[in-house]
C-alpha cells in the first residue's frame, strides 16, 4: 500500500463525572486524513482546510505524533500526511485527538499493524501535548478503540474498553473559543474528600450502568461535583440547555471535554433528535453562531476508507 485513507471521529471526554479519565468516540463529524510514506526521513504537514494550523511537524498534533512514532522504530523514512479537518479547532469534541489519532492508526497500516493500539494511544498523546500542554488519553482512547474507554492510568498507560448499550448523543457547539490549556488552569487544585467521594461513587455506578445496559443508573450517574461548576461559566446559557433537555428526556449530559460543546445523551435517536429542537431554540434566542451534531455512539473508532 502506497497511501492510506482515514476517517478520524470527534469524541466526547470526561463524560461528565470522569474527568480525563472517561470518554467515547462519535460516529460523526470525522476528519479526512491521507497519509503516505516518504523516501526522506521527515514528517511533512498538508492541509487542506482553512484553518491555518502549523505546518511544522513539532507543532501540529498529527506531526507530533507521527514524529513520536518514528523515533520508536529509528526510521530511515517518513510520512506525509493531509488533512482536511471537519472538527473544529477549539470545539471540545477532540479536534486534536482526532489528528492526532487518525495519523498514527493511518502510518501503522502502512507498517504492517506493527504496533497495538495501546502503543498508538501512547505516540498519539505526545500529539495531544502539543494542544494542550498535557500528555492526556481520555480523547485519543476512544478515537483509536472506539466506544466508551476508561483510561485507569497513565503511568503505565492502562485503557479499559466499556461495553455500553445503544447510545445517542446530542451535541451542540457555540462558536465561541475556550482553549483547553486555560480551561485546565480554572480546575480547582485541591477538593473536598466529601465531593471526592460523590465523585468516584458516580464514576463507578456510571460504569456500571453502561455495562449493564441499565439506562436508569447511567442517566443517575451523569453527576459532576467538581469541573463542571466551575468551567460552565465560561459557556453561554449551559444551565438552560442542561434543563431543558433533561425535561425532554434527555439521560444527562454535561461539558464536552474542557468546552464549549455541550452533549446530552439519550436512549433513542427520536428522543437525541428532539433534544437538537431544544438545543436550537435556545441559541437561537442568542447572537452566538453555532454547530448542533446528533450521532450513535461509535463503536468502531478510526475508520479506514477507500
Amino acid at each position: 500500500m502506497s497511501e492510506i485513507r482515514v476517517l478520524s471521529p470527534a469524541t466526547v471526554a470526561n463524560v461528565v463525572c470522569g474527568f480525563d479519565c472517561l470518554g467515547f468516540a462519535l460516529s460523526a463529524p470525522c476528519d479526512e486524513m491521507i497519509v503516505r510514506i516518504i523516501e526522506r526521513k521527515i514528517v511533512r504537514i498538508v492541509n487542506r482546510d482553512d484553518f491555518n494550523l502549523p505546518t511544522k511537524p513539532e507543532k501540529n498534533v498529527a506531526g507530533a505524533a507521527l514524529l513520536s512514532m518514528l523515533r520508536a522504530i529509528d526510521a530511515d523514512f517518513g510520512f506525509e500526511v493531509e488533512i482536511t479537518k471537519h472538527i473544529k479547532p477549539g470545539s471540545g469534541i477532540g479536534s486534536s485527538s482526532a489528528s492526532a489519532a487518525g495519523a498514527v492508526v493511518a502510518a501503522n497500516k502502512l507498517l504492517n499493524e506493527r504496533f497495538s493500539r495501546l502503543e498508538l494511544v501512547e505516540f498519539a498523546m505526545d500529539g495531544e501535548k502539543v494542544a494542550s500542554g498535557d500528555r492526556h488519553a481520555d480523547n485519543v482512547a476512544p478515537c483509536i478503540f472506539g466506544g466508551f474507554t476508561l483510561v485507569r492510568s497513565l503511568n503505565p498507560l492502562d485503557v479499559v474498553t466499556l461495553d455500553f448499550p445503544p447510545l445517542f448523543v446530542t451535541i451542540i457547539h457555540p462558536q465561541i473559543e475556550i482553549k483547553t490549556s486555560e480551561a485546565r488552569k480554572m480546575l480547582p487544585a485541591q477538593v473536598s474528600l466529601k465531593d471526592a467521594i460523590r465523585q468516584w461513587s458516580n464514576v463507578g455506578a456510571l460504569v456500571s450502568g453502561l455495562q449493564k445496559g441499565d439506562y436508569e443508573l447511567i442517566s443517575r450517574a451523569l453527576e459532576d461535583f467538581i469541573v463542571e461548576p466551575v468551567r460552565k461559566i465560561l459557556i453561554p446559557k449551559f444551565d438552560e440547555i442542561k434543563n431543558e433537555s433533561l425535561k425532554g428526556g434527555a439521560l444527562g449530559g454535561g461539558i464536552s471535554g474542557s468546552g464549549p460543546s455541550i452533549f446530552m445523551l439519550s436512549e433513542t435517536l427520536e428522543t437525541a433528535q428532539k433534544i437538537e429542537k431544544v438545543m436550537r431554540e435556545i441559541y437561537e434566542q442568542t447572537t452566538i453562531d453555532f454547530n448542533i451534531y446528533v450521532s450513535e455512539i461509535n463503536s468502531e473508532g478510526v475508520k479506514f476508507v477507500n
